[in-house]
């Protein structure tokens, strides 16, 4: 019987990086190295680190390597649909990162150095393992959408009430206590409103979901 050969991650050389870049208009660089296959971040794509955006998503990718933290030019940083466990905590170095998409992989908690993405206004944590996140949150002054949906939180993290620019927060699908939902009023920032999608009509909803300052919480 013929043997089943193991699939193994396709090894990127410098030149098939050079040809993942593309070229857009301002001379943004982007560097997109999604749907490869990759396990494992490749060293050579640290010669490339001059970049706007880098896109790892949908790959086997385990690890984010700590020389992430050479890409201090990029602004969008796409990791979604992985399978990362953790993050080095030289991701803070990043400080001119203003979109992180982590969706979909395996997290269970974020290390503390996340709080010094000070420009950071887009996080996406949706589909993970994550039960809290961490207290630095607060330092991230323009953070202004933030989805923790389809994660394991029992209780809404209070350092949300402290993002004061805060404009939507996605917490579906998690178990969340019952007497948590007499208290998101006195969590989240002033200003919200909150409702609960179910009890409205679909005008009153896309309303609510248009209206600056708006949180749609539903579970």
């Amino acid at each position: 019987m013929a043997k089943v050969k193991k699939k193994t991650s396709k090894t990127f050389t410098l030149k098939m990086v050079m040809n993942c870049v593309e070229h857009r208009l301002g001379g943004k660089r982007h560097l997109n190295l999604s749907f490869k296959e990759l396990s494992t971040v490749p060293n050579c794509i640290q010669k490339v680190c001059d970049m706007h955006e880098v896109n790892l998503s949908r790959n086997l990718i385990r690890k984010v390597p700590d020389f992430i933290d050479h890409f201090v030019t990029i602004k969008v940083l796409d990791l979604h649909s992985n399978y990362l466990e953790t993050l080095p905590v030289t991701i803070g170095r990043l400080q001119n990162l203003q979109v992180l998409n982590l969706c979909n992989n395996r997290l269970t908690a974020l290390p503390c150095e996340v709080g010094m993405l000070w420009n950071l206004h887009t996080l996406y944590l949706g589909l993970n393992h994550l039960e809290a996140l961490p207290g630095s949150i607060v330092s991230l002054k323009e953070l202004r959408h933030i989805d923790l949906s389809d994660n394991r939180f029992t209780r809404v993290p209070f350092c949300l009430s402290r993002l004061k620019e805060l404009e939507t927060v996605n917490l579906d699908r998690n178990p969340i206590l019952p007497d948590q939902t007499q208290i998101l009023e006195y969590v989240l920032p002033e200003g919200f409103h909150l409702v609960k999608a179910r009890l409205l009509c679909k005008s009153c909803l896309k309303r609510c979901q248009d209206q600056k300052g708006a949180v749609n919480l539903r579970w």
